[in-house]
C-alpha cells in the first residue's frame, strides 16, 4: 500500500460542482461555467469574481449553498475502498473556505487546494493559489519520492495531473475533454474506476 498514491479531483468526482449549484440557487446562469468549460483557471476565476461582485454575493451566500450539498452516490463507499488500498490525496482547485463541510462528509481525506481572499464584509475579493499548476506538480513530487501515482479527474484542469501520473483516468468527463485526451481511459462509474485501479495496481486488490 505504501508505494502507491491515488490523487483525485474533488468536484465532479466525489461531490457536485459547487459553482453550478450556486448558479441554480441564485438564478445567475453566468456562474454555471466550470473547468469543464473553460481551460484557463485564472480566466474562469476572474470571471466568477466579477459576477459575484456585480450581484453583491459573498462567502455567506455560497456557504449556504454548500451546506445543502451531499457527496455523489457511491462516493463515500468508493473512498473507503480506496483508502484501504492506497494513500489517497484530494488535489483540487477549490478553496479551503468552501470545502470543509464536504470533506467532513467524505471522512476527511487529505485535501490540497487553495484559499480565498475575503474582506471584513464577507465579500470575496481574490484568491491565493497554494501553488501554480499544483495538481501536476503534486503528482510529479510524489513520483520523485518513488511513489507510483494513479490520478482521477473530470475536467480540463485535471488533464496535466492525469498525464503526469503513472496512470490517469477521466471520470465522466465532457465529450470534448475525452476527445482531446484519447490517451486517458474514461471511466463512467465508481465500479468501473475500481476495476481500472485494480488492473493498474502492482498488487492484488480485493
Amino acid at each position: 500500500m505504501g508505494m502507491e498514491i491515488l490523487c483525485c479531483d474533488l468536484e465532479g468526482v466525489f461531490v457536485p460542482e459547487i459553482w453550478i449549484n450556486v448558479a441554480e440557487a441564485t438564478g445567475i446562469d453566468d456562474l454555471r461555467l466550470t473547468t469543464r468549460d473553460v481551460p484557463d483557471y485564472d480566466e474562469l476565476m476572474a470571471y466568477r469574481l466579477r459576477i459575484l461582485d456585480e450581484h453583491g454575493l459573498g462567502i455567506a451566500e455560497i456557504s449556504q449553498v454548500i451546506s445543502t450539498l451531499r457527496p455523489l452516490d457511491g462516493a463515500v463507499e468508493f473512498l473507503r475502498w480506496a483508502q484501504d488500498h492506497f494513500q489517497v490525496v484530494i488535489l483540487s482547485d477549490t478553496f479551503y473556505d468552501f470545502a470543509a463541510p464536504l470533506m467532513a462528509q467524505l471522512g476527511q481525506p487529505m485535501l490540497l487546494c487553495h484559499n480565498l481572499v475575503i474582506n471584513d464584509a464577507g465579500r470575496i475579493t481574490g484568491y491565493r493559489l497554494r501553488l501554480d499548476d499544483q495538481k501536476r506538480r503534486g503528482v510529479e513530487a510524489f513520483r520523485s519520492l518513488n511513489f507510483s501515482v494513479f490520478a482521477v479527474g473530470d475536467s480540463y484542469n485535471d488533464t496535466a495531473m492525469l498525464v503526469a501520473a503513472d496512470q490517469g483516468f477521466l471520470f465522466n468527463p465532457p465529450a470534448k475533454v475525452a476527445e482531446q485526451f484519447p490517451q486517458l481511459p474514461t471511466v463512467t462509474s465508481y465500479d468501473d474506476l475500481r476495476e481500472h485501479l485494480t488492473a493498474a495496481s502492482s498488487r492484488v486488490l480485493v
